[in-house]
């Protein structure tokens, strides 16, 4: 008889296993579909002058709209500054699009096009910025469990040289004052 109660209870976990990961799927549209390992929490810390404080950014990319959508947040330094984004296929633009707002006021509308399965590059209208950005311009790759950012900005005319950072994968949390 335990052998049929086991038997049962297995089967029943195997059903009920199945039913849940349908009802939950936690996969992307296919034209998110590239961006799967990209999902997750990230850290960087940033390189700063001998003397100065340090900087680390937590960033945490998530399913969202039921995989219609990839939410982006992050925060530098538990909230000295963040923001989030939704990325998004635009069917009428046939694009992938996003929008990203900040902690500091402003906000950028983009586009993002995959290069391969492993890059995408990021280009940036800018409103509101104070310190006189007006695009920003972004190259990211997954290489060796890395997730590398090359960033340059159009500020008062002129493009600056590009920053690279490069994240891990963190245990932390984004946070916001």
């Amino acid at each position: 008889m335990t052998y049929f109660k086991t038997l049962f209870l297995a089967l029943f976990l195997c059903v009920f296993t199945f039913s849940y990961a349908d009802e939950n799927n936690l996969t992307l549209d296919k034209q998110l579909a590239v961006f799967q390992p990209f999902l997750g929490t990230w850290q960087a810390n940033f390189e700063v002058a001998q003397g100065e404080k340090p900087i680390q950014d937590v960033g945490k990319w998530e399913r969202a709209l039921n995989g219609k959508a990839i939410r982006t947040a992050h925060s530098i330094n538990g909230g000295e500054y963040g923001g989030e984004s939704m990325i998004f296929y635009d069917s009428k633009k046939e694009s992938l699009v996003f929008y990203y707002f900040t902690t500091a006021g402003f906000y950028t509308k983009g586009t993002l096009k995959v290069l391969s399965p492993t890059q995408f590059v990021a280009y940036e209208d800018v409103t509101g910025s104070k310190e006189g950005i007006t695009k920003v311009k972004s190259m990211s790759e997954l290489k060796d469990e890395k997730f590398i950012v090359s960033t340059s900005y159009l500020k008062k005319g002129e493009w600056t040289k590009p920053e690279q950072r490069i994240y891990i994968r963190s245990t932390k949390t984004v946070k916001f004052k």
